[in-house]
């Protein structure tokens, strides 16, 4: 049988996690959904013992491909290793610390049979460390029929997209180096899509404020997303995009790098000033003519990114981080939603080395 799905993995230390990753994937397949799925998993030099516990699950259960790569090349280049190696007809990138729902791959599978997409989205749940489930605020924009303008607003993320393998070799649609990889990649796979589709269901479980986690790690590495931006609107400038869609994506790249910018995780407050400066500056380079900033609260962190005004933001700042203080003190949320049920622990392991 003709592989339909490959998911590649790729995998950097992740030993408590990258079982759990595993085990998801195929769960409760029968045999003849389990012969069109194909299984990638792409060692990126990890320092830990993950790259023996791959070889071991390979050897136990004899459906996973391992590539051990010589050197640490980052995520987005172990992505694309993986994905040089793939036969499926469709790719989907899921993150080793992440799982999905039991169903999720047999779902995205009927899919991907009943409408051929370029381009298949799928909703994904926050998972938090202390257990609770949270919908993205993005998720909303899933319902209705699939349009490009409403969706390109979705979390820009490899994992909750699934792509036709041949539309990407078309377009020469790869992963750069760096972080925020995810930027010149997953933006363009949408704007190029001919044929996008939208499964609304739960089908991935992204682990939120993992130690060691890109999304929380202080780092000046973080100010690769300026780059990472300017790449994007290099392939969109090529594309020739529409006023329109160059408005939407502009709002949402300054308001993606504020979040960066106010996360106490990512930006170190001594490197706040000079990180708000470069927001400034990527605002001047790639406002689109006539653009208003939206309304509201994040319109005027807009207006104040527009004036170079850090003096202002910072003080909008710390109002708001002491009225949410203040909020939070006198609520008391339940760890894990009434409505959704309670995900997997994480899973402890024995180092093979």
């Amino acid at each position: 049988m003709d592989v339909l799905l490959t998911v590649v993995v790729p995998v950097y230390a992740v030993e408590g996690y990258l079982y759990q990753c595993l085990e998801s994937i195929r769960a409760g397949l029968s045999p003849e959904e389990n012969a069109s799925v194909e299984v990638i998993a792409v060692d990126d030099a990890s320092p830990d013992a993950c790259g023996a516990m791959l070889d071991a699950y390979a050897d136990r259960h004899g459906d996973l491909r391992v590539l051990h790569l010589s050197d640490n090349v980052g995520l987005g280049l172990a992505r694309n290793a993986g994905l040089a190696e793939a036969s499926g007809k469709y790719v989907w990138f899921v993150d080793s610390d992440d799982w999905l729902p039991s169903g999720s791959v047999r779902a995205v599978l009927e899919r991907l049979r009943e409408t051929e997409p370029d381009v298949l989205l799928v909703d994904h749940l926050r998972v938090h460390e202390s257990g609770r489930l949270q919908a993205d605020p993005s998720s909303v924009l899933l319902a209705g029929p699939p349009d490009l303008e409403r969706l390109i607003g979705v979390q820009h993320t490899a994992w909750n997209r699934v792509m036709r393998r041949e539309f990407l070799s078309k377009h020469d649609l790869r992963f750069p180096a760096g972080w925020y990889e995810d930027v010149p990649f997953s933006n363009p796979v949408l704007i190029a899509a001919e044929r996008l589709d939208v499964l609304e269901r739960v089908c991935y479980h992204y682990r939120v404020g993992r130690f060691g986690a890109i999304t929380a790690t202080r780092s000046d590495r973080h100010f690769e997303a300026f780059e990472q931006w300017d790449r994007f609107y290099a392939w969109l400038d090529a594309a020739g995009g529409e006023p329109a869609l160059r408005v939407r994506v502009f709002t949402l790249m300054i308001s993606h790098l504020l979040v960066v910018a106010g996360n106490e995780s990512r930006v170190h407050p001594r490197r706040r000033r000079a990180f708000f400066r470069e927001i400034a500056a990527l605002y001047r380079r790639h406002r689109p003519a006539g653009y208003l900033p939206p309304a509201g609260t994040p319109g005027l962190k807009h207006r104040l990114v527009a004036a170079n005004s850090y003096s202002m933001y910072a003080a909008l700042r710390a109002g708001y981080r002491v009225a949410g203080l203040r909020r939070r003190s006198t609520q008391r949320t339940p760890a894990v939603s009434r409505d959704i049920p309670s995900p997997p622990q994480r899973v402890q392991t024995t180092s093979i080395r």
